[in-house]
């Protein structure tokens, strides 16, 4: 591997969100959870439940 390919392979890990514990714990909490709200809404309303 050349030290210019090296250099994009980092560059674009960094720039790639994984969901890795170095994104945004907040978000993915508060995503995860909205996502939570909407299956329960839809399970209701079609009467799964």
């Amino acid at each position: 591997m050349t030290a210019h390919t090296a250099a994009l392979s980092a560059r674009a890990r960094r720039l790639v969100g994984t969901g890795g514990p170095k994104d945004s714990a907040w978000l993915e909490h508060v995503l995860g959870w909205t996502l939570v709200v909407v299956v329960a809404m839809f399970v209701t309303q079609v009467g799964w439940l």
